[in-house]
């Protein structure tokens, strides 16, 4: 969801900038920064930009001037309220001398350009050139967005790799667990018991109750499941991001299971390596829509 999309144009005498910012995000966010009297054409960018986007924090500015020779400059009163107010109390706290005019005028956002359309018709074909103009910037963003998706693509097909080799080690482990299991429940019985023998028939009961309670072929066959949900997921074109959020879940829910089942730390070991490479894949799946 990262992404930079910059963008200049014209219009008669006006030229104009967009700057698009994205950066990663649950949901889609918008950050709309407008010159003054242009107010009226956000819902407008948010709904060209919407459609182009799902998810990401993204800052759309514009920077818009006019060419003409006749230039001309106002005051922002707001501001130059907020600005007075802060300097009157900074010097009441600090006892410090006032700053000259100049200084207060020389602060961003006190002067602005005046520059106004002169008619209704104008403003008209200004802002259609504007919103032109716009969606290139956006295309130009969304291409970004995906670039940076691409190299992200390999990342996460790595560590579902990775997943699946941890599984599959997690697996030659558990076929076998009923063996290592009888073979340690005689060593505790013989030295519990002195070395008298145990039947034969008790025995096997007790380890059959141990290997269904370590029976891991269920989250292993639901991990496989999950891997290829996942590299289908990357295989897609469209928006995946929530899709694989919600996988790393239930990838997560299953790595737990498997881990409060491991009869042994050899496995209990594939499973910490496997949570932590869930974890990974969990926070590089926040970078992509």
């Amino acid at each position: 969801m990262t992404g930079f999309a910059r963008l200049d144009g014209v219009h008669e005498q006006w030229r104009w900038t967009w700057e698009m910012k994205s950066v990663n995000g649950r949901g889609l966010e918008m950050r709309v920064r407008l010159p003054q009297g242009f107010d009226d054409v956000e819902p407008e960018l948010r709904g060209l930009a919407r459609a182009k986007l799902n998810r990401g924090s993204v800052n759309i500015n514009l920077t818009l001037q006019s060419e003409s020779t006749d230039a001309h400059y106002r005051i922002n009163q707001a501001a130059l309220d907020d600005v007075l107010s802060m300097i009157k109390q900074i010097s009441t706290d600090i006892k410090c001398d006032l700053p000259r005019a100049e200084a207060v005028l020389a602060l961003r956002g006190v002067i602005e350009p005046a520059d106004e359309v002169q008619s209704e018709a104008a403003r008209k074909g200004l802002i259609k050139a504007l919103l032109v103009s716009f969606k290139k910037a956006v295309e130009g963003l969304v291409a970004a967005r995906a670039s940076e998706g691409a190299a992200m693509g390999a990342v996460l097909s790595g560590l579902l790799d990775e997943v699946e080799r941890l599984t599959s080690a997690a697996a030659a482990l558990g076929a076998a667990a009923p063996e290592a299991l009888r073979a340690r429940l005689q060593a505790q019985l013989g030295e519990l018991l002195a070395g008298a023998q145990i039947p034969e028939d008790r025995l096997t009961q007790e380890v059959a109750l141990l290997a269904v309670k370590a029976d891991i072929r269920e989250e292993l066959d639901r991990l496989h499941s999950h891997i290829a949900a996942g590299r289908a997921l990357l295989g897609e074109r469209g928006p995946v991001g929530r899709q694989l959020d919600f996988l790393t879940q239930e990838f997560n829910r299953e790595v737990n299971t498997l881990c409060s089942k491991a009869p042994d730390m050899a496995l209990k070991r594939i499973g910490l390596d496997l949570k932590k490479t869930i974890d990974q894949l969990r926070e590089q799946v926040q970078n992509i829509e």
